[in-house]
């Protein structure tokens, strides 16, 4: 293995990371006012993630740094091709966090309007990343138009196409599910109950989505490898209904997740050698052409192999300290949700 491959297979990795873990919280931020009947209801919600989402984003931060520096004619491209995209992501990823941050923090006046905005605030900042994530990877799996010089030259509403809005559909019915079954598994009583009944309703909705999804990107880049990703990916979705049905929520979380991870590893090894694909093979951006200096990848490698664990390490024990379900008795009446 070349190191380009390498660092190709370590953004595949980040990217999978991102998506297994941001997915849940998308996903309750998504459910807040569906689950969150209540101010107690949405404070234990949001306390569910409170100290996890900030951590979660660190992966697509990673991402993009490491894809600027092992493959910047990738970065640049990308980011040129996907501007708008992106920049409403990061726009509703900044709303979202400073909802999180501020809608605790008010006067006993106004205190029922200032939450409500708030709590718009994260409903919109989960869902807008949440589906033009799917939109842009599904558009990557696709073919961009690209020039020659491997530079965009399609347009916005190229973008939108009816796969790529497919896309985009499918990864908010998947992180939509993975936060139902986070509710669940992080929490207990009434709460619990609800977001077990309603993972089962929408695993259904996202397994209706995701198969066409699916078998419509097998078509385009399909090898006999994606196919069996693909497959997981179906088995983990269907698997993940059933166990939280039956009551095991962590079990259908990992299988969940492990839907979610397939999903990624699927696109990403269908592009493969290309890491954006044009419409027009000719204009392909591949790995080889995209890449930095095999000095800089070196570099990189070493940068990464000790920082990498040290990351995942700190990661795993936050989310072994924040472990223990809560429910609305362990929400205080007077202090607000931060």
């Amino acid at each position: 293995m070349t190191l380009v491959d390498f660092w190709f297979i370590l953004i595949a990795v980040l990217w999978t990371g991102y998506f297994f873990l941001e997915g849940f919280d998308f996903g309750v931020g998504m459910l807040l006012p569906i689950l969150g009947r209540d101010e107690v209801h949405r404070r234990v919600l949001i306390n569910t993630i409170g100290p996890l989402w900030d951590g979660n984003e660190v992966w697509v931060l990673v991402a993009g740094g490491a894809t600027f520096a092992a493959f910047p004619i990738w970065y640049a491209t990308m980011f040129s091709g996907f501007y708008l995209p992106l920049l409403l992501i990061l726009v509703a990823l900044i709303v979202r966090a400073v909802a999180f941050e501020f809608r605790g923090k008010t006067s006993a006046i106004d205190a029922v309007v200032w939450r409500r905005r708030w709590d718009a605030c994260i409903v919109f900042g989960s869902y807008v990343p949440a589906f033009l994530w799917g939109v842009a990877f599904a558009n990557i799996a696709r073919g961009l138009h690209l020039d020659a010089d491997h530079e965009y030259v399609g347009t916005v509403f190229d973008l939108l196409n009816p796969y790529a809005l497919l896309g985009g559909v499918t990864t908010v019915g998947l992180f939509l599910l993975h936060g139902a079954i986070f509710v669940s598994l992080k929490t207990v009583g009434d709460i619990r109950l609800e977001a077990t009944v309603l993972a089962v309703r929408i695993g259904l909705a996202a397994a209706v989505v995701a198969v066409p999804f699916l078998v419509w990107t097998q078509a385009q880049r399909g090898t006999d490898v994606t196919l069996l990703l693909f497959g997981l990916a179906v088995a983990g979705v269907l698997a993940a209904i059933g166990l939280v049905r039956a009551g095991r929520s962590g079990w259908s979380f990992l299988a969940n997740g492990i839907a979610i991870a397939a999903v990624v590893a699927g696109i990403f090894t269908g592009i493969h050698p290309d890491v954006l694909p044009a419409l027009d093979p000719a204009n392909s951006l591949t790995t080889t052409i995209a890449a930095s200096s095999p000095y800089t990848l070196t570099v990189m490698t070493w940068v990464a192999g000790f920082f990498t664990p040290v990351v995942i390490a700190y990661q795993a024990w936050s989310y072994w300290v924040f472990r223990k379900r809560i429910g609305t008795q362990h929400i205080p009446v007077t202090v607000g949700a931060h």
